[in-house]
């Protein structure tokens, strides 16, 4: 799929990847529209990218509709907004976990849908979803985290066969822990196990390669990264002893914490 010139839906753009996403769109000649729950928020990219901004919360169902109706005309979704849904259930209100399904899993499935059919009328087009390599390896106090990027990884690839030959292509894109930007820019903590990072240029790649050439699936992350997780994906019992062992158990409290507040 072309992106210069098409019209691109991008959502979570005031994270940081979603920031350097937008940047780099607009680079490539996309009419850009994004979103988020704060105008004061969306208005610097209004200004600085050109991009046409819509208010929506995407942990409330009528404004996912609202936003798809008012993004009608989209040639390529990028789902890319998440919370961060770090700690135990337990530790969850009710409310809160809705609140984590919602964003996380049924606002993206949910915008794919709304906006899926008038790609298939034009014969174009391309949803790519923002996941995590935590779609594919469970850890501890990530059990909500870990629900959402397991079921938008799932339907992804499913959804991507479902459209196959309607000339709408789908993508997931499942970074790993990335540098300068996201939990450990906010919060100071250091990599569990001391795993190695990858760049939001490298990110953005992944999904700007995922949406150009159709890729169905990219993992973004050091080699050794994605062999763990595939280990991980196929031997549950054994990572689950072997990230006990790590003594990442400091690291992943203090994430918890300070992430508290985006519940």
């Amino acid at each position: 799929m072309r992106i210069t010139g098409a019209t691109v839906l991008l959502t979570g753009v005031t994270g940081g990847i979603g920031g350097a996403l937008a940047a780099e769109l607009t680079a490539k000649g996309a009419k850009l529209v994004v979103t988020g729950r704060r105008r004061e928020a969306l208005e610097p990219f209004a200004e600085r990218y050109g991009a046409r901004t819509v208010l929506a919360d995407l942990g409330d169902p009528d404004d996912v509709r609202r936003l798809a109706d008012e993004a009608a005309g989209t040639d390529i979704l990028i789902a890319n907004a998440a919370l961060p849904s770090s700690g135990d259930v337990l530790d969850y209100t009710p409310e809160q976990i809705d609140r984590a399904l919602a964003v996380n899993l049924r606002a993206p499935a949910m915008l794919a849908r709304l906006l899926a059919p008038a790609m298939i009328d034009a014969g174009r087009g391309h949803i790519a979803f923002v996941g995590s390599l935590s779609g594919r390896a469970a850890t501890k106090s990530s059990s909500l985290y870990n629900a959402t990027k397991f079921g938008l990884r799932g339907f992804s690839l499913a959804f991507r066969q479902d459209l196959h030959g309607t000339g709408v292509g789908v993508s997931i894109v499942q970074p790993g822990f990335v540098r300068d930007l996201g939990m450990f820019a906010a919060t100071g903590s250091k990599t569990p196990g001391g795993v190695r990072t990858v760049s939001p240029r490298q990110v953005v790649d992944g999904v700007v390669r995922a949406v150009e050439r159709n890729v169905a699936e990219i993992n973004v992350a050091p080699l050794e990264l994605r062999l763990l997780t595939a280990i991980a994906a196929q031997f549950p019992g054994f990572a689950e002893r072997v990230q006990r062992r790590a003594g990442a158990e400091p690291v992943i409290r203090k994430i918890v914490e300070a992430q508290r507040s985006r519940r």
